[in-house]
């Protein structure tokens, strides 16, 4: 009998790719990577994963290196945890007769503008918006909606390229860098100028048609949008609750989407919950860990299990309050050391540290996901309870970054620690 197999379209960051061979393995399903560079994860071949390189920019070459792999193996499913590859994950499930999302209904969610369009003709509440597709445009669009305005990529993730211009001079700026060179665009220049929609910032956690959550986020000074610390569960009414939940599903149905993971994000403004994107995936770290923390349900376990046919079980073990902190570096330079993760790790409550960079490494900050150096997960029953445990073990994480030289001269180490790093607000 030929083994039962889950091809992943590309990896993903170390932790999350690492649940999500663990939890094929617990399935009893032999992970297959495909990727066009293989060793680009390197913890592939630590973990004894089979890597095959293969164009996963082509359909018809993965249409056709999966019809090889049928040849050994009893494809259960397939599946990405990038979101870049998920429409390509609807198309070879569709090819193949596996279960799979609608690859027309994700290619249309990850087009900023449609997925707008989309939901302003349900009547769903998002900000104001215009598409832009040059500097003129936005000026245009800028002065149609108001300073200040985000301006972000039509198409894009990770917050890449996403800021908020308050100011004619900051809007040209970065409408200049979303033209140029510098910013690496998947398709066409397309910039969307939108309202800036202020109030506490919510994310529904999906699956299928059921939203399972509500957590919150705070991000770090404007004008980028890089997350800093997120709580699981929202401390919400049960009305705010209920709105957002109508909301969240009317989003889904509006975009054709409702099979496997969503994640939605919202603000609570003056007109109540606001849309601000709909992501057609599961959620990226920390969000898997956040959830297992508070519920004891892994995510990554019962995606897996909807991608091979079998009925997921979303049935929560414990009710606790997490919370995670991300670790941003304050300046650029090259990293000399970073060490305390350890002593985080046991302090009672913590549920997980992963510390994403080692010394000599070069440090950019981009004002979006690539700042991130590390988070923290804790856990307790109440969220007083759990912010203690989450500062007491980020206090003990310390680093110590070289600015880069501007003349080429020597200059001081400057110790960074998590105390003095910036954090969420």
């Amino acid at each position: 009998m030929a083994r039962r197999a889950l091809i992943l379209i590309e990896g993903a960051g170390a932790s999350n790719m690492r649940r999500f061979i663990q939890a094929a393995k617990r399935l009893l399903l032999h992970p297959i990577t495909l990727s066009i560079d293989p060793a680009d994860y390197d913890y592939l071949a630590a973990e004894g994963i089979e890597a095959i390189r293969a164009e996963t920019n082509n359909l018809d070459a993965l249409i056709r290196e999966c019809s090889r792999l049928r040849l050994t193996y009893d494809i259960a499913g397939i599946t990405s945890p990038r979101e870049s590859f998920y429409a390509t994950v609807g198309k070879l499930c569709k090819y193949f007769d596996l279960p799979g999302p609608n690859p027309t209904s994700i290619e249309q969610c990850c087009d900023k503008f449609t997925q707008r369009q989309l939901l302003a003709k349900a009547g769903v509440p998002i900000p104001a918006y215009r598409l832009a597709a040059n500097a003129e445009d936005v000026r245009n669009s800028a002065a149609e909606i108001g300073l200040p305005v985000i301006l972000k990529p039509a198409v894009g993730y990770g917050s890449l390229g996403v800021r908020l211009c308050r100011s004619v001079d900051e809007l040209a700026e970065h409408t200049n860098y979303l033209l140029g060179e510098r910013h690496i665009c998947p398709s066409s220049p397309r910039i969307l100028v939108e309202e800036f929609a202020q109030g506490p910032h919510y994310g529904a956690y999906i699956m299928g048609n059921e939203v399972i959550g509500i957590g919150t986020a705070d991000f770090g000074p404007p004008p980028h949008f890089v997350y800093r610390e997120f709580t699981f569960p929202a401390l919400v009414t049960d009305d705010e609750q209920e709105r957002i939940t109508n909301v969240s599903l009317s989003c889904l149905r509006a975009l054709g989407l409702g099979w496997g993971p969503t994640s939605i994000e919202l603000r609570w403004t003056k007109r109540s919950p606001v849309v601000i994107e709909v992501n057609p995936r599961l959620g990226g770290v920390p969000d898997p860990q956040l959830f297992q923390a508070a519920y004891g349900v892994d995510l990554i376990t019962e995606h897996i299990k909807g991608v091979i046919g079998e009925e997921w079980d979303l049935r929560r073990k414990h009710s606790m309050s997490a919370a995670a902190r991300i670790l941003v570096a304050d300046r650029d330079g090259t990293l000399d050391w970073i060490n305390g993760g350890d002593r985080a790790a046991a302090v009672p409550g913590v549920a997980e540290v992963k510390l994403y960079v080692e010394p000599k490494a070069s440090i950019v900050r981009q004002g979006d996901y690539r700042d991130w150096i590390g988070h923290v997960v804790a856990a307790s029953p109440n969220v007083v309870q759990t912010k203690g445990i989450l500062q007491h073990a980020v206090d003990v994480i310390g680093w110590s970054i070289t600015p880069f030289s501007i003349r080429g001269e020597e200059e001081q180490s400057a110790p960074c620690t998590a105390q003095t790093a910036p954090h969420a607000r």
